[in-house]
């Protein structure tokens, strides 16, 4: 992999993760239509790591004190706003980690083709917009009940369909359930924490079974891209999202769907 080739993949990766427009189905396409080989599971695990350390940054406030009374918690039992939603995001997590365990095998071999992707693209991008432009919903997510978080979290198993997008499943499931734009953004982004944390573990254990040849400076080039990357595109969405909605991203997904479906139906 050459340096351009690392740069531009690592770019897609860590502007796509947290933007409601599918990550895993650009790193799909892109090396399919550019004629590039795959990139390899090191390059993988390296964009993961990237953009974990990228969201663990930006909300490092935030997880400081969710830590520590999610801790006391566990030992007192006694709840506060931080711990509530540090439990939120773990039982939100449930579902895509024992969906992405059992059906791994099956999502590879059978959804990565160009029209499922086309479909989900599409398909997902119009929930978007009805949630988006029916939504008024003024909760944050310290107000999340545990009926709202197995929603939240049911959506974000769907999004192990490539083309989906699991920041844009969860933002959706938020917005029908009444939560402002921010919160479902801030919320999905919180739920990206353990999300990212195993998927590069999955695809560490594949490295380790599987070593080959590891890139060093592809490596180095997709951890220090998809991090700065990342949290830019975590900064100015957060910053964005009340002015511009949602209508861009979904926009730009019926576009890529169109695409998608002309080249390869």
């Amino acid at each position: 992999m050459d340096a351009l080739h690392a740069v531009f993949l690592a770019l897609i990766q860590g502007l796509s993760e947290f933007l409601p427009v599918s990550s895993s189905a650009h790193l799909i396409l892109l090396p399919r239509l550019l004629g590039w080989p795959d990139q390899g599971l090191a390059f993988d695990v390296a964009v993961h790591v990237g953009t974990l350390s990228a969201v663990v940054l930006y909300f490092r406030r935030e997880l400081v004190p969710m830590t520590q009374d999610w801790v006391q918690s566990v030992l007192t039992r006694k709840q506060t706003a931080n711990s509530r939603l540090a439990w939120a995001v773990l039982w939100g997590t449930v579902p895509v980690g024992l969906a992405g365990l059992l059906l791994k095998g099956f999502i590879e071999n059978n959804l990565r083709s160009e029209l499922i992707i086309a479909a989900a693209t599409i398909g997902f991008a119009l929930l978007l917009w009805w949630a988006d432009s029916k939504g008024r919903g003024q909760r944050d997510e310290y107000s999340l009940r545990i009926s709202d978080i197995a929603i939240i979290g049911v959506a974000q198993a769907l999004a192990l369909i490539p083309g989906t997008s699991r920041s844009g499943a969860t933002m959706t499931a938020g917005l029908m359930l009444g939560l402002s734009r921010e919160a479902a953004a801030r919320f999905s982004f919180l739920l990206s924490i353990p999300v990212i944390t195993l998927a590069g573990g999955l695809l560490t254990l594949d490295l380790i079974q599987d070593p080959g040849l590891v890139d060093w400076r592809a490596m180095i080039i997709g951890v220090m891209t998809s991090a700065i990357t990342a949290y830019l595109s975590i900064h100015f969405f957060l910053k964005l999202l009340e002015r511009i909605g949602m209508l861009p991203f979904v926009i730009y997904r019926l576009l890529l769907g169109g695409v998608l479906i002309y080249l390869f139906a």
